[in-house]
This record gives structure tokens, C-alpha cells and sequence, in this order.
């Protein structure tokens, strides 16, 4: 059993890598355009539920959250070139929102109060990405988003020790990405239908 969550965990970081692939050089050509905020909080508090993940024993299944971390701090960079420059009011409300969850998570002292505080942070900083796909839903590669799906899935399976610390990112994270694909998806046909 420890062999195949060993492979599947290994196959859903190749999968994180492999599947950012075309966001990357979608971004590089403009064809997709990241919004800067949503992609420096997903770095930033992904990088903190890796530490809370390893800290309660998540093994291998921790290696497909660092691997996000280093794919959102690249495109995040790459955002502040190449990404959307429309930033709203309400786009900046959601920044401070998720900013202040990560404060509040520095002073919860409970790592189950921390990985919750950090996943909510972490769908506030969706919430810029998701209006501004609304507008232009192009403006973002949706092969990217349904292979994170898979991968999320294939990192729920691979974690060695099950418990709301190793386990309530990767669902929060997967049901975000299945919600946001369908919404691409709806959106896309509603514009093609105009």
C-alpha cells in the first residue's frame, strides 16, 4: 500500500509540473493573463499548509503542495509582467481579506484553526481570478485547472496520515478547481452561443 501511494504521490507532482505546462506558456505568449493577487496568496499560503502538512505527518502526499507552491510563486512572478492589470476595488478587498486570514492564522496557535483559516485565505484569493475570468473566461487555461483535479485527487489518495490538518487543503482545493473549470466551461459556451 506504501509503495502505491509512493507512485501515485510522485505521478500527482509530475502532474502539478506537467499541468502548469500550458498555463506557463500561455501566460509567456499573453493568451493568459493571471491575476497577480490571487497567484501571491495561493504561493503564500500554500507554502504555510506544506509546513502545517509535514508537521502532522502527510509524507509524500506534502510533496504535490510544495511543488504548488513553487508553480504559484513562478506564475506569480510571471504575472506581474505578463498578467491582468485590471484590479478592482473588490479584487482588493478579497487581497486584504486573505491577507488578514493569514495574519489571524500567526496567532491561532492550532494547526486544525491554522490549515482552515489558510483555505479559506486560499478561495478568497480565487475570487479575483474567477471575476476576471467571468469578463474574459479566455483569459485563463482551462487544461490547467481540470488537470489540478486530478492531481488533488491523486494527492488525497497519497497522504500517509488522514486528518482535517493533511486533508482539508487538498479537498477545499479540489472542490475550488472542479467549480471554477465548470464555471470556465459555462462561460465559454455562453459567449460562443452570442
Amino acid at each position: 500500500m506504501e509503495e502505491l501511494k509512493y507512485t501515485i504521490g510522485i505521478l500527482a507532482v509530475f502532474l502539478t509540473f506537467i499541468g502548469y505546462v500550458p498555463y506557463i506558456r500561455d501566460t509567456i505568449k499573453g493568451k493568459t493573463k493571471p491575476h497577480a493577487y490571487s497567484w501571491f496568496l495561493w504561493s503564500a499560503s500554500t507554502g504555510i499548509v506544506f509546513a502545517l502538512q509535514v508537521s502532522d505527518g502527510a509524507g509524500i502526499g506534502a510533496l504535490i503542495t510544495i511543488a504548488a507552491v513553487l508553480i504559484a510563486g513562478f506564475i506569480f512572478v510571471l504575472s506581474l509582467r505578463a498578467g491582468k492589470q485590471d484590479i478592482t476595488r473588490s479584487d482588493t478587498i478579497f487581497f486584504i481579506l486573505s491577507l488578514i486570514a493569514l495574519v489571524i492564522w500567526l496567532f491561532a496557535k492550532q494547526p486544525v484553526i491554522s490549515v482552515i483559516l489558510l483555505s479559506v485565505a486560499e478561495l478568497l484569493a480565487f475570487i479575483p481570478t474567477i471575476r476576471k475570468s467571468w469578463n474574459n473566461p479566455h483569459s485563463e487555461t482551462l487544461s490547467s485547472y481540470l488537470i489540478n483535479i486530478s492531481r488533488f485527487t491523486m494527492g488525497i489518495y497519497a497522504l500517509q496520515n488522514y486528518s482535517i490538518i493533511t486533508t482539508f487543503y487538498p479537498v477545499s482545493q479540489l472542490l475550488a478547481n472542479g467549480v471554477f473549470s465548470i464555471s470556465l466551461m459555462v462561460r465559454r459556451r455562453q459567449l460562443a452561443k452570442k
